[in-house]
């Protein structure tokens, strides 16, 4: 548990609930082939507390946990006394009728060997990289090597690294020496001569080379040129691993404290990278090396370069180094679209806080596809024009509501993550809303700050005919599976709900605040939000997040109108669903808490439901 985390859960949690001397601990089946199931989640009404259950489906639970639910996905839920325990594993009855198309989804075996946080990866943690590597633009080639600083966690003589099985493993050296090693398509397991012991700091340094392969959303790797015919070669690997080009332990919940990149490219282009530059060197052989240098800690997949015929402008905000690399002959198109990026800076550091990554500073980096959350090297392939633009054929008006065209959406996008990704970092790609959704909603932040409440509102709500509500926001854990793009648009619509639920502004931004700077520079699950929102707005969220997140219907707000009066109840997957919502009666704004049941109010005028605050259904009936 990072340090953030921890006086997080002894500030919030701790206070809500008994002392942590006697603890028991669950293993969470299914009954389907009595499977250990990782993500159930074991909530205490009580102390409105959750705790989620680990790989292998263990779990510890406080004496002050009495009476504790037991939910999930594909299971039904599981009322349990911990006094009447007569076993510590508990069954969960499997319901193939739940989330049926989900439950159809299968997973290949590259997805399950890089989605599994396995024994050989958890039985170290990573402290440093150290990556050299020299680029061939013309031989579309790459070599060099990657110097691992670890330590160990647990005793043992092997550790899982990952590289793409296309590109050559020429050593693997430890104190100097060859190691031993075998690969299964990604995955590289990596022997030592000797047990190596607890608590140790190693580093071994992993040769490679070979011709990285294109593939996934932006190419993750590529070759191309720019409009000049010059050499340009970026990197944007989410989703696909930033092991396609480089040998890491490409996995979330583990990241190293600060690394170095030192790139080598042929001497009439330049690289830029993460971190800051703290080193040119002008080799022999017609390279450049670039070496750059990060300070605080990086997920893999936020390490990139880009190489290409870059110039360089900046500017600053108070500590903060804003600079902006882009190619030569769009300077001034730049100079002109990039003024956007010092009041949006603004903007996030009065609601989110400061820059996480100041010491790294921020870029803006021109990149030949149109953006990714590159840690502290946002890249940026918008156009320099205003809204989204994706093609010549498709409207940049991405929320098709006339506010995206007011500014640029990757700058304000892509920047957003450097807090909804890079600082708070979910653990597994199955609670991936945490960085998208969040992120989409940093958007309305900033469209709120600047053009005002009315149009955040509208910008938000345009986001709804981007939802399928075909999966459900949380996906199945461990799988290197990214969820569906519901994340994105869904998850803002979701957090819109959660702030008019507060219905209280000054209330809701303090506590965005607090979640932002709370957990800066950790990783968290669900249960960890949720958990947070329970105790600073004193509030049990435990149904609401259940039905948005882990179920794929929205909650339906049955209303049947008679002369003079209104009857309303809820429609939902979660039994004793209970979310209040607001509704106009004769021009007024009332407060409606609504349950399972029905209610009845008075209308002396015509009703209607607030529906751009709350992500619902409502149905006449």
């Amino acid at each position: 548990m990072k340090l953030a985390q921890f006086l997080l859960f002894i500030f919030f949690y701790l206070p809500s609930i008994a002392s942590y001397a006697n603890l028991t601990e669950l293993t969470i089946v299914s009954s389907k082939g009595k499977q250990a199931i990782e993500g159930a989640i074991v909530y205490d009404k009580k102390s409105r507390v959750g705790v989620r259950t680990d790989l292998k489906g263990k779990v510890l639970l406080d004496s002050g946990m009495k009476v504790v639910q037991i939910k999930a996905k594909y299971h039904k839920p599981q009322l349990l006394s911990l006094a009447e325990l007569t076993s510590n594993t508990i069954v969960m009855q499997h319901d193939e009728k739940l989330l049926v198309a989900e439950q159809k989804l299968s997973y290949p075996k590259k997805n399950k060997l890089w989605g599994n946080y396995s024994e050989y990866r958890a039985n170290n943690d990573l402290l440093s990289y150290d990556l050299s590597i020299k680029v061939d633009p013309d031989k579309k080639y790459i070599s060099g090597n990657n110097k691992i600083r670890f330590k160990m966690l647990k005793a043992d003589n092997m550790i899982q690294l990952d590289l793409y099985q296309n590109l050559d493993i020429d050593k693997i050296l430890y104190n100097g020496k060859p190691l031993k090693y075998e690969r299964e398509v990604n995955t590289v397991y990596i022997s030592f001569p000797k047990t190596l012991t607890k608590d140790a700091i190693e580093e071994i340094d992993f040769h490679y080379s070979g011709y990285p392969k294109a593939t996934g959303r932006f190419g993750c790797f590529t070759f191309k040129k720019d409009s000049l015919g010059k050499h340009w070669i970026n990197t944007a690997c989410q989703g696909t691993g930033s092991m396609v080009w480089w040998p890491n332990k490409d996995q979330q919940p583990d990241e190293v404290e600060n690394m170095i990149m030192r790139v080598s490219v042929p001497s009439d282009l330049k690289n830029i990278s993460n971190g800051r530059l703290i080193q040119t060197n002008i080799l022999a052989n017609g390279y450049t090396e670039y070496v750059w240098q990060t300070l605080n800690p990086i997920n893999n997949y936020s390490v990139s370069l880009n190489i290409g015929n870059y110039v360089h402008f900046g500017e600053t905000l108070g500590r903060l180094t804003l600079d902006y690399y882009v190619l030569e002959q769009d300077l001034d198109k730049a100079k002109r679209q990039f003024k956007q990026a010092k009041p949006m800076m603004v903007s996030y550091q009065k609601y989110f806080g400061e820059y996480p990554f100041i010491e790294d500073g921020y870029k803006l980096i021109q990149a030949p596809y149109t953006g990714m959350e590159h840690q502290s090297a946002v890249t940026y392939g918008n156009g320099f024009k205003n809204g989204y633009n994706r093609g010549a054929d498709v409207s940049a008006d991405w929320t098709g509501v006339g506010i995206s065209l007011k500014f640029d959406f990757i700058i304000i996008h892509e920047t957003g993550h450097e807090w909804f990704g890079n600082s708070l970092t979910s653990y597994d790609f199955s609670d991936s809303w945490i960085h998208e959704g969040w992120c989409t909603y940093a958007e309305a932040v900033y469209v709120e700050d600047q053009f005002g409440y009315d149009d955040a509102i509208k910008y938000i709500n345009g986001y709804k005919s981007k939802v399928e509500n075909k999966f459900p926001m949380i996906g199945q854990p461990s799988v290197a599976h990214w969820p569906t793009s519901d994340i994105y648009f869904k998850g803002t619509l979701f957090i819109n709900t959660l702030r008019h639920i507060v219905n209280d502004d000054d209330k809701w931004w303090s506590g965005v605040k607090a979640y932002t700077t709370g957990f800066k520079k950790s990783h968290l699950y669900t249960v960890d939000v949720l958990n947070f929102f329970n105790q600073y707005f004193d509030e049990d969220f435990e149904k609401i997040f259940d039905q948005y997140l882990y179920f794929n219907n929205i909650p339906t707000l049955e209303v049947s109108k008679a002369e003079g009066q209104v009857r309303y109840r809820w429609q939902s997957d979660v039994d004793g669903f209970n979310m209040p919502i607001d509704a106009k009666v004769g021009g007024d704004k009332i407060r409606l808490y609504p349950n399972n049941t029905w209610q009845t109010i008075s209308t002396p005028g015509d009703f209607s439901v607030l529906e751009e605050l709350f992500y619902i259904n409502v149905k006449e009936v």
